[in-house]
């Protein structure tokens, strides 16, 4: 595994105005089905909470700390962190010398496209925490050029050797799923994703599967882990939170996502992500040449 994100110094002012505050959060550029992130933090990062990806990231620096399917996990430099849509965590620094990690979000969509063959179920790896050096250069290939986008033929790539190494960790395949309910449940996702800022009804939803709730419910969640209506909701969020990095008022974001008010829209963003809006604004706000230069006198001054 290539050690040059863990050792290498900031180069650049750019980078050293990135590195700046020690709490921050960086965002790749947005991909389709696909989220990148470098997370730096000291103490407790985030709350007890759920997203409807899957979570696949390597600790860079420190000991990754967090709560997941009733225990405490630790997970130290090099260490591979697999963690499935909808299961509940959270996370932080486990020791004084704070945390530095990539992580990377995708969504179950993808991974059954890959995979492909019918009745494909996803794969659930049991230890959340992996030693696999197979999978980190794999992860590294996508997460190490954060600032860079990542072209189609390289994505298809990479998603195949994922769910490759997934599927391998996973052991004995999940109870497969049919041709019926797979339609049913991708027919809902597609409806869900193009009405996300608006109230959808069951019934809506029995009319374009052809299924009554109850049972598009059960498929829903066997084929992509989380309910219909958690969905949508999580659809909301990532808009939202697009709109957060714009630099729009919160209050108006909450609308405009689809939230009936800015209370709402903070207790919803919370639950999935573990932080309030305001905190990752601050977390994921561009540092200013003013702030810049500050930080590169007190480095000098030092």
């Amino acid at each position: 595994m290539p050690d040059d994100l863990s050792t290498a110094p900031a180069q650049g002012l750019g980078r050293l105005c990135a590195n700046g505050d020690h709490n921050r959060i960086i965002s790749a550029p947005a991909l389709a089905g696909i989220e990148r992130i470098e997370a730096r933090f000291s103490g407790n990062a985030f709350d007890m909470h759920r997203h409807d990806t899957y979570a696949i990231g390597v600790t860079l620096h420190g000991i990754q700390t967090f709560r997941y399917r009733g225990r405490t996990r630790h997970s130290a430099p090099g260490q591979i962190i697999v963690l499935h849509p909808d299961e509940l965590h959270d996370g932080g620094a486990g020791t004084e010398d704070g945390l530095r990690y990539r992580m990377l979000y995708l969504e179950p969509s993808l991974l059954l496209e890959c995979l492909g063959h019918d009745g494909a179920s996803l794969p659930f790896v049991a230890d959340p925490v992996l030693d696999d050096r197979a999978l980190g250069a794999t992860l590294l290939s996508a997460l190490s050029p954060l600032d860079q986008a990542l072209d189609e033929l390289f994505i298809d790539d990479f998603v195949t050797q994922l769910a490759r190494s997934l599927s391998r960790h996973a052991g004995r395949p999940a109870q497969p799923v049919g041709k019926p309910a797979l339609r049913a449940a991708s027919l809902a996702r597609d409806f869900l994703e193009a009405n996300a800022t608006r109230l959808v009804c069951s019934e809506e939803l029995e009319a374009v599967t052809g299924l009554d709730r109850y049972a598009l419910s059960r498929h829903f969640r066997a084929v992509f882990s989380t309910s219909p209506h958690r969905f949508l909701l999580m659809r909301r969020l990532q808009r939202a939170r697009r709109m957060i990095e714009t630099g729009e008022s919160l209050a108006e974001i909450a609308v405009a996502a689809g939230f009936s008010d800015q209370s709402h829209f903070n207790r919803q963003f919370k639950k999935a992500y573990g932080l309030t809006p305001g905190r990752w604004s601050a977390l994921t706000r561009p540092v200013s040449t003013r702030e810049c230069f500050s930080v590169v006198s007190r480095l000098d001054a030092g």
